[in-house]
């Protein structure tokens, strides 16, 4: 060292925050919260920092700047309190276990980064709408016409897989590829659509045109589900079946579904989401009565036709 510069043996706040590289004020909280004793004041009445508070505020930043919180900083100093343990365990958890716990959260949080890099990507890929499905129900609907697909469509299989998870809404794939596909098929789902929308709050539930507009709804179901058939698309749905048991066994927390089919298995849909009666109970539908009582006598016709068929 030259002789001619002899370093201070103490220094004032602002120059032991410039060289750690932080600020008086954060030091003045390491104080506040018991990270950081208090050291002794000069004759100004202001803080003077040694050597030994350097040395710990430098630990402090560097730990800090790991991703460790102050809490657990505090706590491992006050576990560890001779520099030379600063990495052993002491009684309590000590920075080693603070790390063990630091480095799981970083590797959760980098399976979240990758997942949301993968959604982004996707939605990139495949555009703003399709990205948002996941690949299972995405991969169905690549290669169809451009512009066959409707937002509708799209819309409609956001809410299934909301719902009824992947598995549930890549079967319902199979009427959008049907109605992609079949342009006659199309445009007579665009009609009866219309008619059912027409049915809004100004119409009775007995209105006759309730009646007429579920019997074509009903004819419009029965004519769709043949071409699904004839095409293939409902063997398509058993080999998507098989695919998704093999991506996903079956657990034993799967087995709550109720025998009305609606839960198509708690752990095949999102993480800690609601189970399907819930969802489709808390999901608006704008319906007016009589748009509902359509609905329901469709429904009634194709029991019916059902029941006949099972004779």
């Amino acid at each position: 060292m030259h002789a001619s510069f002899m370093p201070p043996r103490q220094v004032k706040i602002g120059d032991a925050a410039a060289f750690v590289g932080s600020t008086p004020r954060a030091i003045r909280h390491y104080h506040e919260i018991g990270l950081l004793p208090e050291p002794e004041r000069g004759g100004d009445g202001r803080r003077r920092y040694g050597y030994e508070d350097m040395i710990r505020l430098l630990w402090i930043r560097r730990m800090a700047d790991a991703g460790i919180a102050l809490d657990d900083i505090r706590s491992a100093f006050t576990t560890d309190t001779a520099s030379a343990g600063v990495d052993s365990g002491g009684d309590g958890e000590g920075v080693v276990g603070v790390l063990e716990r630091l480095e799981e959260s970083l590797a959760e949080q980098e399976a979240e980064l990758r997942r949301q890099r993968a959604a982004v990507r996707r939605m990139r890929a495949e555009g703003s709408r399709m990205g948002l499905l996941s690949d299972f129900v995405t991969e169905r609907l690549k290669g169809l016409p451009e512009g066959s697909l409707r937002q509708a469509d799209l819309d409609s299989l956001l809410v299934t897989e909301r719902i009824f998870g992947p598995l549930g809404a890549v079967l319902q794939t199979a009427r959008f590829v049907a109605l992609a596909t079949h342009p006659v098929l199309r445009e007579e789902s665009d009609r009866i659509d219309e008619a059912e929308d027409a049915l809004d709050d100004s119409v009775a539930v007995d209105d006759p045109r309730v009646a007429h507009v579920a019997a074509e709804r009903h004819a419009f179901e029965s004519t769709l589900q043949a071409v699904i058939e004839e095409s293939g698309l409902g063997e398509d749905d058993d080999a998507l079946r098989d695919a998704w048991d093999v991506l996903h066994p079956a657990t034993a927390d799967d087995s709550g579904g109720g025998e009305d089919g609606a839960d198509l298995g708690s752990g095949r849909r999102e993480a800690g989401s609601m189970s399907a009666l819930e969802a489709i109970g808390k999901m608006p539908y704008d319906c007016s009565p009589a748009r509902l009582r359509c609905m329901e006598l469709a429904e009634e016709l194709s029991a019916r036709e059902a029941l006949k068929s099972d004779r």
